[in-house]
């Protein structure tokens, strides 16, 4: 099984080396045959071929069953590239990838804000107020005078009801609980017009606890009573913002693994950024890639009724939480010393073991 790694900007070559070796040794210990090959896209390609998203690589991903993504760091791009779709982009818009699948949890060992929460945000991947996923041609964001800015949002039918039909699946798999996020008080006809969508599509999951909730009123309910959601779905840019509240709770956005999926195929990407500041300083924490390479086998698994994968993909999560546990192997992030590649080792020999 070919997986395709692409490291990214920034911290993404660091995290990559550790999320490589952990592949190595899951597949010395399962006997997966997987076949790990490595290509550049990000500043690395830039600098090669003129294009953070070469369309040999773009290529290679439509013929790969996996694809690990690392982070982009568009700012550090020369001006030229800026206006360019990143990495994450880029494939999100060509592979349809409307689901952003971000889990998070706490974790014995891990300090957190939290208590306990146990929760994932299924957040609309491909519409919202993000402008250079909204336009056949063109950009969503515009100014037509200098002294005016404005944004266009898009939310659709089938946009709607196909990310709804996603969190009501994947909270049977877990609690059985949804809550959708929204702003329809305000946004009354976009917003509006998603959390009708939604509610629609609930009519068919009897069986699945629903509720919602403004965004800003979860905002706070997030932080005073976590542990009492399961399933949150809602649209890109709330998503976004509330997704990233929880991997704090949780611990950090050193913890925040997610997939970006569709119904054919989906890539693992963490949800942190390249962080350029502590860049090549093996400060790095390479969970949240772990955690997002993880979650891309458990998929597979699930999609080709793979049991060997699927075990396989339990025992890394395992073994990610045996070295998480244990003060010792904590990243400056979490509070500790231990380096990227330090940790690396200690999750391989987990893993081994």
């Amino acid at each position: 099984m070919k997986i395709l790694i692409l490291p990214g900007d920034g911290i993404g070559p660091e995290i990559t080396e550790v999320t490589t070796a952990a592949l190595e040794a899951l597949d010395s210990r399962f006997g997966l045959g997987l076949e790990l090959v490595r290509r550049d896209v990000g500043l690395a390609a830039i600098k090669a071929v003129g294009h953070p998203m070469p369309d040999d690589v773009m290529a290679e991903i439509e013929k790969t069953p996996l694809t690990v993504l690392g982070p982009a760091g568009s700012m550090e791009y020369p001006p030229e590239a800026r206006t360019l779709p990143s990495p994450s982009m880029a494939i999100r818009g060509a592979f349809d990838l409307y689901a952003n699948i971000r889990p998070s949890r706490t974790r014995p060992g891990i300090p957190s804000v939290a208590k306990e929460m146990d929760l994932v945000i299924v957040r609309e991947n491909t519409e919202g107020f993000y402008a250079a996923r909204l336009m056949h041609e063109g950009r969503g964001e515009f100014m037509p005078t200098p002294e005016m800015a404005m944004s266009l949002r898009k939310i659709t039918v089938e946009g709607s009801r196909r990310i709804a039909r996603a969190a009501f699946e994947l909270a049977r798999t877990r609690r059985r609980k949804v809550t959708v996020v929204h702003k329809a008080n305000v946004f009354r006809m976009t917003d509006g017009l998603f959390l009708s969508e939604v509610r629609s599509v609930a009519e068919d999951y009897a069986d699945i606890e629903f509720d919602d909730v403004i965004v800003d009123a979860m905002a706070a309910r997030l932080i005073r009573h976590p542990e009492t959601f399961d399933v949150v779905v809602t649209t890109n840019m709330f998503g976004d913002i509330l997704s990233d509240e929880a991997a704090e709770l949780a611990g950090g956005l050193g913890l925040g693994g997610s997939i970006n999926a569709s119904d054919e195929r989906a890539v693992a990407q963490a949800a942190h950024g390249s962080a350029p500041d502590i860049a090549g300083q093996d400060k790095a924490n390479p969970t949240a890639h772990l955690i997002s390479t993880q979650m891309l086998l458990q998929w597979t698994a699930i999609q080709g009724g793979d049991n060997q994968l699927a075990a396989a993909a339990q025992h890394m999560e395992a073994a990610l939480d045996d070295v998480l546990a244990d003060p010792a192997n904590h990243t400056p992030d979490l509070g500790g010393g231990t380096g990227t590649r330090a940790f690396g080792e200690a999750l391989a020999r987990a893993i081994a073991e």
